[in-house]
């Protein structure tokens, strides 16, 4: 009886511990194999180009983008090269200017169209390729393009002149609406337009080939270029990677996501083969907005 007390007592406190020390995030391969930190870091060193997809409000996956650059910094140096979706190609002549010095973080920040959890999730990046000399690309369109695709469609991105369109990837925008991610636009567009209103997956596909636009001119053979954005852009290497497979089919691209789960000790089905690497994070992590 006495054994039986003991054994239950043991479990009892087992229970306590672990629900003391809660874990912040586990990283899963696309078989849904748990691998360390290190092991996926040292794997990234082998790509050409490594996409980071994130939540964007989530804290856990914005510490790890910053631990991940500067890991990958030690290893690369300056051919460790700095891009996100984050920035609007129009502004990179203002993210040159900041870090030459030319202009103050103060004009930087007000000219530069920041997203408004720049502070706290995206400005130590910067701070940091700055202080480095790496170089940071802003990869994404302009949201006034995005925007008026949304609204009348790529093909009106034609009467845009020259000036403009270079801020964007060539024209015409390559369609396919055979990719999960835009046919699933097409799903969702039922209370943006109407159903099966092309416009709002094409404003996604202009994002996505002008992101891979900018990468892949601002990339050269011998470096890694690491870029941020939302994982729908890059889930499944479709979005941003397939534009790019159309630029150079043997790149080496290794793409990250980040996922909720209510559980960290098993990778649930659904995320499978999703990325390269899988980082579960717990569905009531805290929110940086």
């Amino acid at each position: 009886m006495r054994f039986v007390f003991l054994m239950v007592l043991s479990i009892c406190t087992t229970m306590v511990i672990a629900q003391e020390n809660p874990q912040a995030y586990k990283i899963f391969n696309h078989k849904g194999k748990e691998v360390s930190y290190v092991k996926m870091t040292k794997e990234l060193q082998k790509g050409n180009i490594i996409f980071f997809g994130e939540l964007h409000n989530n804290p856990i996956g914005h510490w790890l983008q910053l631990e991940l650059t500067r890991d990958l910094y030690v290893q690369m140096g300056e051919n460790l090269v700095l891009g996100a979706e984050m920035f609007e190609s129009d502004n990179q002549i203002v993210v040159n200017e900041y870090f030459l010095g030319y202009i103050s973080e103060k004009s930087f920040e007000k000219e530069a169209r920041l997203w408004p959890n720049y502070s706290t999730d995206y400005k130590p990046l910067v701070e940091f390729s700055k202080e480095n000399g790496l170089r940071f690309v802003a990869t994404n369109v302009p949201r006034r393009y995005a925007s008026m695709v949304f609204k009348q469609g790529l093909k009106k991105l034609n009467e845009l002149p020259d000036y403009s369109k270079i801020f964007m990837a060539p024209l015409p925008i390559q369609e396919d609406y055979d990719l999960d991610c835009y046919k699933a636009m097409l799903e969702m567009s039922t209370g943006h337009n109407s159903k099966g209103d092309k416009k709002y997956p094409q404003a996604q596909m202009l994002k996505d080939a002008t992101m891979a636009h900018f990468i892949f001119n601002n990339w050269s053979e011998g470096e890694t270029f690491l870029h941020f954005n939302g994982s729908f852009h890059s889930d499944n290497k479709e979005g941003i990677v397939w534009y790019l497979r159309q630029n150079d089919p043997e790149l080496n691209i290794i793409n990250i996501t980040t996922v909720e789960q209510d559980q960290l000790n098993k990778l649930e089905r659904e995320h499978y083969q999703k990325a390269d690497f899988i980082i579960v994070v717990p569905s009531r992590m805290t929110k940086t907005y």
